[in-house]
């Protein structure tokens, strides 16, 4: 076996059949025993057939899939591992009607098994970045040039008819992008207030909505992209627009269009790639943090197509 990696006849030989991925399942999400995900309880369970479970305490009947994104569907788990496999390990993501092929389902299913995975992969971000962190803008949405005449907003280039998305990189560390809804000082400042720990290390470019974060809570320089300056000493922000770079690519290149209702998730699955995901570490631990992701998350298609 490969020390970073793992190949799709391995995961196919791994989780050959539902039962062998359920196994698995509860081996990740119940290390300590089966537990109950209602009460928590560890005791006074009772095993059924076919993985289902009693809880006597609280008279619920469940099983692996209840209170994870699994619940209610009817896709054999060893599909959504296999999914999920995928998902940790295509760098720029794979697109529904691929998924489709893959795994022998309509691409309406595809797309809603995607969007549940992208729903457990936006967890709280707990902990906040800290040291030097890199903060930037990026646009996604279509170019006014390439648009039907019809859909031209007529109201200038650049930004216009995007959403902006406010990325922060901690050097070495971890990733967060926020879709922002409002673009002015106070949305920006207050995300990064939000996920930036007090006292860091601050490198931007020269656009306005940067200005005055440098004082009481942070240290702040600029890069003056305008005049051509792309670095100054450590002053760059080079490695956010990296993450730029593959976001990019993944939307136009897989996924084609984002629409800004579902461009959230999009962005929790770029970012999860990049932390837990990451190619530094081997596939199998990538799957696990992915398996212990989806615990407490639920996306319901009613929700999704709100």
């Amino acid at each position: 076996m490969s020390k970073s990696t793992i190949s799709t006849f391995q995961v196919f030989q791994m989780f050959p059949d539902a039962e062998s991925a359920r196994l698995f399942l509860e081996s990740r999400i119940w290390a300590d025993g089966v537990t109950c995900p209602t009460c928590k309880a560890t005791e006074n369970i009772t095993t059924r057939k076919g993985g289902f479970y009693r809880c006597n305490p609280c008279k619920l009947d469940f099983t692996i899939r209840t209170g994870t994104v699994f619940e209610r569907s009817h896709i054999p788990l060893h599909k959504w591992l296999y999914a999920m496999y995928l998902l940790v390990t295509a760098r720029k993501g794979i697109s529904s009607l691929q998924l489709s092929k893959e795994i022998g389902v309509t691409q309406k299913s595809a797309w809603f098994m995607l969007h549940r995975l992208r729903e457990a992969c936006g967890g709280p971000n707990l902990t906040k970045l800290r040291g030097i962190i890199e903060v930037d803008e990026c646009f996604i949405g279509g170019k006014e040039a390439n648009k039907h005449e019809h859909k031209k907003l007529h109201a200038g280039r650049g930004a216009v008819g995007k959403t902006a998305v406010l990325g922060m990189r901690e050097r070495g560390g971890r990733v967060i992008a926020t879709k922002m809804d409002m673009r002015n000082l106070s949305a920006i400042h207050g995300q990064i207030h939000d996920n930036v720990e007090l006292g860091s290390q601050l490198y931007s470019d020269d656009s306005i909505v940067f200005d005055d974060l440098d004082g009481l809570f942070f240290r702040h320089e600029a890069v003056n992209h305008s005049a051509g300056e792309y670095a100054r000493g450590e002053a760059t922000t080079n490695g956010i627009e990296s993450v730029w770079a593959v976001l990019k690519r993944g939307v136009y290149g897989v996924y084609h269009k984002v629409t800004p209702k579902h461009l959230g998730r999009y962005l929790n699955e770029f970012s999860f790639r990049l932390n837990e995901g990451n190619g530094k570490r081997h596939s199998l631990e990538r799957l696990d943090s992915m398996v212990a992701a989806v615990i407490g998350k639920r996306l319901t298609y009613a929700a999704l197509i709100a």
